[in-house]
């Protein structure tokens, strides 16, 4: 049975469940998700999804892999930014995040990661190739203390970004979460640039579906739910999405009136 929220709303176009703790908000995300993975695969040949690589998303990715009956060899995986910078066997790297916590479980039948140790130009190219070949079905996201999504932070954000994919400069802010997150013993050792999946590449999913924990988190889902549509919250365009759905735990939303 999935859990059921603490509360809903509706916020624009955006549908928003508040749960009591991530736990709850991650095994709910992971649920719901697998349904429309099945749904799209009982309609259509493959389903193409874009997934977002943080801690934040630990407990969504680990319900999604043990869901049963999901033909994974029909689904075409990417993510949806990578640090620029750091060598292959980098602990850091997000290809690897995924690989543990998902992809090793699951083996979908085509993974795309990003290749970031080859020409910055070259790889925009070829990764922007592949996401062109058909629609996306499904993105899975956070968003960043910073109100961003992907690594599309406050200074670089384009709602109307040409680009599918871009290189960009890291904000300090944003740097600073890897280093809260544990992922970093310090913020020099975060790379300072990255390649990032554009607004309008991730909005173009189907169906997107944002998991967002934590007291850390709270300052940028107030700011996304409440705040204007602006890139100076990136997380804001989620509002804008006919097919939308945010997760949140009561930590990152604040008090829930019952």
């Amino acid at each position: 049975m999935i859990p059921e929220p603490m509360q809903t709303r509706k916020v624009d176009q955006l549908e928003v469940c508040i749960y009591a703790d991530r736990k709850a908000m991650g095994e709910a995300a992971g649920r719901e998700v697998a349904q429309k993975i099945k749904e799209l695969l009982s309609k259509q040949d493959r389903v193409r999804m874009i997934f977002a690589s943080a801690p934040s998303q630990n407990e969504f990715l680990d319900h999604l892999g043990r869901e049963p009956d999901i033909d994974w060899s029909r689904i075409t995986a990417f993510h949806m930014d990578e640090y620029l910078g750091l060598p292959e066997e980098a602990p850091q790297r997000f290809s690897r995040y995924l690989e543990e916590h998902l992809f090793s479980a699951v083996r979908p039948g085509r993974v795309h990661f990003m290749a970031p140790t080859r020409s910055v130009a070259k790889e925009c190219e070829r990764y922007a190739a592949l996401i062109r070949q058909a629609p996306i079905d499904l993105v899975c996201l956070g968003i960043g203390e910073n109100g961003h999504l992907g690594f599309n932070d406050p200074p670089v954000a384009d709602f109307h970004d040409p680009d599918i994919i871009k290189p960009v400069e890291l904000d300090e802010r944003c740097r600073q979460q890897q280093v809260n997150d544990g992922c970093f013993p310090e913020i020099d050792a975060v790379p300072s640039h990255a390649l990032t999946l554009t607004i309008p590449a991730l909005m173009s999913g189907r169906f997107v579906y944002g998991g967002v924990p934590g007291p850390s988190k709270r300052e940028a889902v107030r700011s996304a739910l409440f705040g204007p549509i602006t890139t100076a919250c990136p997380a804001s365009a989620l509002r804008r999405h006919p097919h939308a759905v945010l997760y949140v735990d009561s930590d990152a939303y604040g008090v829930v009136k019952r």
